[in-house]
């Protein structure tokens, strides 16, 4: 089975993007991780499938398989990715374009200077929704956030982080830590990333803050490990810094693969988000 793809990123956070408006993608969990591996496969963070929708008023369908092969809700670098993939393969000429994903409908706005602009939607914080387990444990007010702790505990690592739990259509518990490049991300990364609390597991984000209005991000994202960028989470980091009272609208995210724009007006307000989208190549797999 021979199958057309393209590859992209958006600010370092790379993916592999099927059409399968005009070829047929029916691929195991096998194949997946087989196309993301990046010494047998093409190698990507998530693998991305534009589909046809018959929703009415909706353009397009949109499927995220993380490197491990799950299928995942949402992700905003590769939101972007699919806006650009559409807009120059000539797909539609609509801007908006609105999208269906497994979290909900999304619009993204192709802007002059060739971003991408994504509505994110609004920011879950309901424990249960997010998933997150909190019975048992006391959270901390913090501002108009409530701070829970969450203890590591293993062979190699015993100690107890203090999160903020949001949902951006996946699951992401944020950390405020003082030197991003210190910070013990794959150490913490995996035991956050599956913490008995997280049912569904979370993406675990290690945000530095450098002033109101700025801050450096890494993320160790779920069934990807960690990445150059991360779209929710730097929409998790921002929202979670403003709820607490350490950061104001717009925040400038500062990823090791490049620098996200994240907008945000409080409470039962969109998450908006800008940032670059990139085609690298376009080839052929034999699968």
């Amino acid at each position: 089975m021979k199958l057309k793809f393209t590859k992209m990123h958006g600010a370092g956070n790379d993916f592999v993007v099927f059409n399968g408006c005009d070829q047929d993608i029916n691929l195991t969990t096998a194949q997946f991780r087989f196309i993301a591996d990046r010494r047998f496969g093409i190698g990507a963070d998530q693998i991305l499938i534009v589909e046809k929708t018959e929703k009415a008023g909706i353009d397009f369908r949109y499927r995220i398989f993380n490197a491990d092969g799950g299928e995942v809700e949402q992700c905003g670098n590769g939101a972007r990715a699919f806006a650009r993939y559409v807009t120059d393969f000539k797909m539609t000429s609509h801007n908006p374009v609105r999208v269906e994903t497994k979290a909900g409908i999304i619009e993204l706005f192709i802007e002059n200077n060739g971003t991408v602009t994504v509505n994110m939607g609004k920011p879950e914080f309901a424990l249960a929704r997010i998933p997150f387990d909190a019975n048992g444990l006391k959270g901390t007010p913090t501002g108009d956030d409530i701070v829970w702790p969450l203890l590591l505990d293993n062979e190699s690592v015993s100690q107890e982080i203090d999160i903020s739990v949001v949902s951006m259509g996946n699951p992401h518990a944020v950390q405020v830590v003082r030197n991003i490049d210190e910070a013990p991300v794959i150490l913490q990364g995996p035991l956050i990333e599956n913490h008995k609390r997280f049912p569904n597991r979370v993406n675990a984000g290690f945000m530095e803050i450098e002033n109101r209005h700025s801050i450096r991000l890494r993320v160790f994202e779920r069934g990807a490990g960690e990445t150059l960028a991360c779209g929710t989470g730097a929409c998790a980091a921002a929202v979670a810094g403003i709820r607490r009272g350490l950061l104001d609208s717009p925040v400038t995210v500062k990823a090791r693969g490049g620098i996200l724009e994240i907008a945000w007006n409080g409470y039962g307000h969109d998450v908006m988000m800008t940032g670059p989208a990139v085609i690298v190549f376009n080839g052929e797999i034999d699968l």
